[in-house]
């Protein structure tokens, strides 16, 4: 990668959500304080809501990690389950084997569990992701359980993080009394213009830059108008802008980086997106969403894959040029719901010369023949191994070049740079990786 021309520790613009790299702008610094006031006040119920992208996650990974030892946590982050299923979940968080009872079983023992947690001097929270996917049937599951009380108060803290949907769905009429119980919300917004930059620096700061200028102050501007301010979207456009640079052997990343980025994943201003960016079924894309339907039918497709499971195809995609994320939650271009795929797997970068798959500091990686790789190009017909899950791509190009891996190496190349130009390379980047 670049991380030497840029005399960097580690890759500053990760889609994964790392604590170490939080910035807290006015409204990320909010949203944490309303985390941590579940913990403080005992009739703690408290909703997140932010776009796609907007930090969510990483807040709540943050507030985990500076959590006392007292408290007992639940997190739930696959919300496309029916009630039993949900309870079910809850109470393996808490360590138990609960797939045989039956519902008035289930909440019996959550109850028992919630009071004698208490009894202990523990307190006990439940945090759920992706909250807007919720049923109205699971939500009313979470308004009783956080009516279970001692005789003096709660017992258990409610923490639901969602898209803005969430809102729209709590506020509904069949959901009033659960409403009524929420005691704080508030929606998390993008960054301003000014924390655009500060975010990007702040990023840069924690991977190694020590100060370095590697950004031109002028790119700021230009970044913060493709992407409004959502750090998801910051996070893409500079790690290709880096990319650009990286093809141009410059360490310092110009405004003509960042249009060569935005033209490579071809961006629209952000400006001229819809307000509200919609998930497209059935991918639930974070980012083929960004543009119009329009626009999406006129990319040209390049590549396809083909993902199955145990012998049987579950699911095909198209891949135009851009990058299409991995994983196990539903912000992903592809979700595959697996314990064993990270909650943001891989990535497949698609340009007009290659098609490149990327693992993304995954826990159990991606594998091609049986030999772990972090990144690879990817050629007809090869199949990566992902979890128990296996993808097969289809180069889609009239005109196909198959570049031939040397054997038992890894064969990817950096975005944005021809196969041809890298060559030489590949073996000096397996030999620093194995070095790591």
């Amino acid at each position: 990668m670049y991380l030497e021309l840029f005399k960097l520790q580690e890759l500053p613009f990760r889609l994964t959500p790392d604590p170490a790299f939080l910035y807290l702008s006015k409204h990320h610094a909010r949203a944490k304080a309303y985390m941590e006031s579940t913990i403080w006040f005992t009739d703690g119920f408290v909703v997140i809501t932010g776009e796609i992208g907007s930090g969510k996650t990483t807040l709540i990974e943050t507030f985990l990690k500076e959590l006392e030892k007292d408290v007992v946590v639940a997190q739930i982050n696959q919300t496309q389950v029916s009630a039993i299923e949900f309870l079910q979940s809850v109470l393996v968080q808490f360590g138990f084997q609960p797939f045989k009872m039956k519902k008035a079983e289930l909440l019996s023992t959550l109850n028992d569990f919630l009071v004698e947690q208490y009894a202990s001097g523990r307190r006990v929270l439940l945090i759920v992701d992706e909250a807007q996917n919720l049923s109205n049937k699971v939500l009313e599951e979470i308004r009783l359980l956080s009516g279970i009380e001692t005789t003096k108060e709660k017992v258990l803290r409610i923490i639901l993080a969602g898209q803005p949907e969430l809102n729209d769905k709590l506020n509904s009429q069949g959901l009033v009394q659960l409403a009524q119980r929420i005691r704080l919300r508030f929606h998390l917004t993008p960054l301003s213009r000014n924390d655009t930059a500060s975010y990007i620096q702040h990023r840069l700061e924690v991977a190694g830059s020590q100060g370095r200028e590697i950004f031109q102050p002028d790119t700021f501007a230009m970044i913060y108008r493709y992407t409004g301010g959502i750090p998801r979207l910051v996070n893409s456009l500079c790690d290709t802008s880096m990319m650009a640079a990286f093809a141009q052997d410059r360490d310092i990343v110009s405004v003509a980086d960042v249009a060569a980025a935005v033209e490579e994943m071809q961006w629209i201003e952000y400006a001229e997106r819809s307000v509200k960016l919609q998930v497209l079924a059935p991918q639930g894309s974070s980012y083929a969403s960004h543009a119009s339907d329009a626009t999406s039918e006129r990319r040209q497709i390049l590549g396809r894959i083909l993902v199955g499971v145990n012998g049987a195809t579950i699911a095909e995609r198209e891949l135009p040029v851009g990058r299409f994320v991995i994983g196990r939650t539903s912000d992903n271009d592809l979700q595959i719901d697996s314990k064993f795929i990270s909650r943001h797997h891989a990535q497949i970068v698609t340009t007009a010369q290659s098609c490149v798959i990327e693992d993304l500091n995954s826990t159990n990686g991606i594998n091609v023949r049986a030999k772990r790789v972090r990144r690879r190009i990817l050629n007809d017909g090869d199949v990566v191994q992902i979890g128990q899950h296996e993808i097969m791509y289809f180069d889609e190009r009239l005109s196909r070049t198959r570049v031939l891996p040397n054997e038992g190496e890894d064969d990817a190349v950096p975005m944005l740079r021809s196969a041809a130009a890298v060559d030489s390379e590949d073996d000096d980047e397996d030999a620093e990786a194995h070095g790591h």
